[in-house]
């Protein structure tokens, strides 16, 4: 090793699918990722795993021990004496959840390795093994947090976010971060044009993210930012090329008018292609998309928005989603996404100045021969120069460069606002104290005030035909069918006004405190090579839990949490005497719920079973009541 720069190897994989068939996969996949050590002998290693223990998770817990246990007892990691291993296993916990894994290496040669204490703001020594597992809310060497909820109300529960950790490696300052964002839920909707909802829900994320290190409270530092972005090609661009001069059939599901398929055929009536929801399969589709990767590649176009801001090195290796998951398939694609390049490693342009530009950079995908999941693991292998210090973009202020964009990163500042958590929230305010929810819900940008408020998954819920164009009624206008659409949901400016509704009720305004675990056992004590896993309190009157199923198959996977699903993970229980925001008892009396339509409140008497209490009730005005 030189003494001025250290290898590094960074490494993102989705792993998800590799849990639900552990007898296999779990060890190939473990075999490929050491073999790749091996090759190409870094010093510090990097692992950032998103979808950490599968659609089962009650099952699959042990396999997650079993994972990390193979990684740490094997021969080609003897010699990495310091670890540092954040798995966010608290399934219990659905607004904090993420599924993501954040596995650290270090070489027994690096002396000077240091991790950021994000409580106290201060270096610490990286010494010995450590295991962070379970409820990790209360660990003080990363930075979780998940994307707003509250921005996208009528989305099912996701598991999107990001986790991050700061190192001082030799000298040099390095934000590492663990990214998952949006997926593409329906086919239909990502062919419609581009950039599509999907599209802009992810850049709209990401962009939130950066503005947030940006304003960092921390301090900023380079970053280097590898997970699953979810970026796909153009949809609508790839599916014209492929059909350019074929004829068009569309199938109707008999059990609701609706299209379930469309196809595309020669004149002489073979099929070419046929796109459905979750189906996307060419004649050859082998050829055409493995083969083929130079055509495909000009259309793969959602780094383009941040190309002021990010930098990646030449991409050279095929899409690395959604490969069949048949071992005895290990290079074929699976006929249900466009192929895309959805796993990557991108760098800040400060981090960009910490590499060595004398030595090869090595940009590729990982286990190609090999069955690695629908995911093929992406790796980056770099050599860090030492003793660069910290690296910023701009010296000015947090939030100083409002209203104009920061001339040295290209990016606004953000426009912070206060939030209250409400998810703990009980009917006496007087002990209420500070929290952090960890929710990117602070700062608030101007975009995310102004926005289309829709996620994959609501979009996907509203449109009732996969090509609206073709189905609407006669003489219904776009506009109309659009306002249809979003019917019933909460707008930005709504959402706004809520927050801010519910700030004027406290007096003086307080937060609700969040309950977390601070039972955290690192390897090696008494608890045991894992901590013993805390679940968060889940609130009274709804419980959440993980939807569990036996079967592990492929066909079941499309209907999962996985980057080409619904990501229906959890099911919810909703008690019927009690307030599902302030888990009070409700009286037997009379309650009226308010609704928002068109900006004009509507009144109706609740004839089922309540949902608030009188109290709840009152805090929702005009502009914010939510059913």
């Amino acid at each position: 090793m030189d003494s001025t720069t250290i290898p590094v190897l960074l490494v993102t994989a989705n792993v998800g699918s590799i849990f639900e068939d552990p007898t296999e996969m779990l060890k190939m996949w473990t075999e490929e990722f050491l073999s790749t050590v091996s090759k190409l002998d870094p010093k510090f290693i990097a692992l950032h795993c998103q979808e950490v223990g599968g659609k089962n998770y009650e099952l699959s817990m042990k396999h997650v021990e079993h994972f990390v246990k193979l990684l740490m007892a094997s021969n080609e990691l003897r010699l990495f004496d310091k670890i540092r291993v954040f798995l966010d296993e608290d399934y219990s916990s659905a607004e904090h959840f993420t599924a993501l894994g954040n596995l650290y290496f270090v070489h027994h040669s690096l002396e000077n390795i240091l991790i950021w204490d994000f409580k106290n703001s201060v270096f610490l020594p990286v010494q010995g093994k450590e295991i962070h597992s379970g409820n990790i809310e209360a660990v003080i060497t990363k930075e979780k947090a998940k994307f707003p909820q509250d921005f996208f109300p009528e989305c099912k529960w996701s598991r999107k976010g990001f986790m991050r950790t700061r190192w001082s490696l030799n000298g040099s300052v390095v934000d590492l971060v663990n990214i998952h964002l949006f997926h593409d839920a329906s086919n239909f909707i990502a062919m419609e044009k581009y950039p599509s909802v999907y599209c802009k829900n992810r850049r709209r994320a990401l962009q939130h993210t950066l503005q947030r290190f940006h304003n960092d409270i921390y301090g900023r530092a380079p970053y280097i930012l590898f997970g699953d972005f979810n970026f796909r090609p153009d949809t609508d661009g790839v599916v014209k090329k492929l059909t350019s001069g074929l004829k068009t059939t569309r199938i109707q599901n008999n059990k609701n008018n609706e299209y379930s398929k469309i196809q595309f055929s020669t004149e002489d009536s073979q099929l070419v292609l046929t796109v459905g929801k979750k189906e996307f399969n060419h004649l050859d589709h082998q050829t055409v998309f493995l083969n083929g990767m130079e055509w495909l590649k000009s259309f793969d176009k959602e780094l383009e928005a941040f190309e002021d801001t990010l930098t990646e090195y030449p991409v050279t290796f095929c899409p690395s989603y959604p490969f069949e998951e048949k071992v005895s398939h290990p290079t074929s694609y699976m006929p249900t996404r466009c192929p895309g390049w959805c796993d990557r490693v991108l760098l800040s342009k400060q981090a960009e100045q910490l590499v060595a530009e004398d030595r090869k950079v090595d940009y590729g995908l990982m286990g190609v021969g090999a069955c690695m999941g629908d995911h093929k693991p992406v790796y980056l292998r770099l050599d860090l120069k030492q003793n660069a210090g910290t690296l910023v973009c701009c010296d000015h202020a947090p939030f100083a460069c409002l209203p104009e964009k920061c001339q040295c990163c290209h990016t606004f500042a953000s426009v912070e606002i206060n939030v209250i958590d409400m998810s703990d929230c009980k009917t006496n305010f007087s002990d209420a104290s500070p929290i952090d929810a960890k929710l990117l819900h602070e700062p608030i940008t101007r975009e995310m005030l102004t926005h289309d408020p829709y996620t994959p998954e609501s979009v996907d819920s509203h449109l009732h035909s996969p090509v609206p164009e073709l189905t609407r009624a006669p003489g219904q206008e776009k506009e109309e069918e659009e306002e249809e659409a979003r019917r019933g949901s909460v707008s930005p400016a709504q959402l706004k006004s809520r927050l801010e509704g519910v700030l004027r009720e406290l007096d003086p305004p307080k937060a609700m405190k969040r309950s977390t675990s601070e039972k955290v056992v690192l390897a090696g004590s008494e608890g045991g090579f894992f901590r013993d896993r805390a679940l968060s309190e889940v609130p009274k009157g709804v419980h959440a839990k993980l939807i569990s199923t036996d079967s592990v198959g492929s066909l079941h996977r499309l209907q999962s949490h996985h980057s080409s699903s619904d990501e229906d993970w959890f099911e919810f229980e909703e008690s019927e005497t009690k307030c599902i925001d302030c888990s009070q008892e409700i009286v037997k009396e009379g309650v009226t719920d308010v609704a928002v339509y068109k900006g004009k409140v509507e009144k109706k008497k609740n004839k089922r079973k309540k949902k608030h209490c009188r109290l709840c009730d009152e805090l929702k005005c005009c502009s914010c009541a939510i059913v």
